[in-house]
């Protein structure tokens, strides 16, 4: 596989939870990625840059070593990688609102459970060795770490061990398995990482361009565009209850004195019952839309 130096490389997960987040995330900042020839690489033919296809435990090796400028990963993923012996150089960027899931360690439900002090001399499964051992330490408790590759959960069932460190996203593995959270070690969520390794002025430009797409798409998800009319009266009131918004636009409306047009952006999500105390406070004509891209 021939690697194209003039262009942008990011890696994201080959298949799996976070994949096609990244692809629509990608896509939301217009770029459109072509079908790859092989399942390792595609194109994206409307900006200089290449996808690269991995295992998301390789994202960040391709990232640190500076195969790719970018990379897509879980931040439990790139948390596990940092605590490495090896120098990790890489930075995140942006946390991008999907994948959100925690790093928490399970007792079977019938356990008696009083604490970390719980933990000590006890046998742990996981998949996460160095995030597990980073907080045992920082309780400063002696415990044994089982590392396994998966089926984690099975692991007191089978007498493995006494406790388990898996992710957690909505607790039904665990309650199928009979087994109850009851520490949490790392709340995670997708990040977008960037290699900190020196290079070409040319490409830390792309990059700039990139990240400034990807920073308008995550700041439009939850904004909304805001317009009403309000009366003089009542402007002080009304731009105190919309939501996030930090400096709205006020005109005066044309043949009516005294009273103004408000534009805003809310980066906050924006509900009815907003809405209504808006009308209370004295708006009318009241339009929220949506914000399909936004350049910061």
């Amino acid at each position: 596989m021939l690697i194209d130096e003039s262009r942008l490389h990011i890696a994201i997960q080959k298949s799996g939870r976070l994949a096609d987040h990244s692809r629509g995330l990608l896509r939301d900042a217009g770029l459109r990625i072509q079908n790859g020839r092989n399942d390792l690489t595609a194109r994206i033919e409307n900006f200089p840059a290449d996808l690269m296809f991995v295992r998301d435990d390789d994202i960040p090796t391709f990232v640190s070593d500076g195969v790719c400028e970018f990379g897509i990963v879980g931040e439990n993923v790139l948390q596990e990688s940092a605590l490495d012996e090896r120098e990790a150089r890489f930075e995140i960027v942006a946390r991008l609102g999907f994948g959100r899931c925690s790093l928490r360690i399970a007792a079977p439900e019938e356990a008696v459970y009083s604490g970390p002090d719980s933990l000590a001399g006890a046998r742990i499964a996981t998949s996460y060795p160095r995030l597990l051992r980073h907080f045992l330490d920082t309780h400063g408790i002696q415990a044994d770490i089982v590392k396994m590759r998966g089926a984690v959960e099975l692991a007191p069932r089978l007498g493995i061990a006494g406790f388990i460190c898996d992710l957690v996203s909505t607790g039904a593995t665990l309650e199928a398995n009979r087994l109850r959270a009851v520490e949490t070690v790392l709340d995670s969520e997708a990040v977008l990482v960037r290699t900190t390794r020196p290079g070409p002025e040319d490409k830390a430009e792309l990059g700039t361009r990139l990240l400034s797409r990807i920073d308008g798409v995550l700041a439009t998800r939850d904004s909304k565009y805001i317009m009403l009319n309000a009366t003089g009266e009542s402007l002080k009131q009304i731009t105190a209850i919309l939501p996030g918004a930090e400096a709205p636009t006020i005109v005066p409306l044309h043949g009516r004195p005294g009273h103004f047009a408000v534009h805003a952006v809310c980066q906050e999500s924006v509900f009815w019952e907003t809405l209504q105390r808006l009308k209370e406070a004295g708006a009318s004509a009241i339009l929220v839309v949506p914000i399909e891209k936004m350049m910061l």
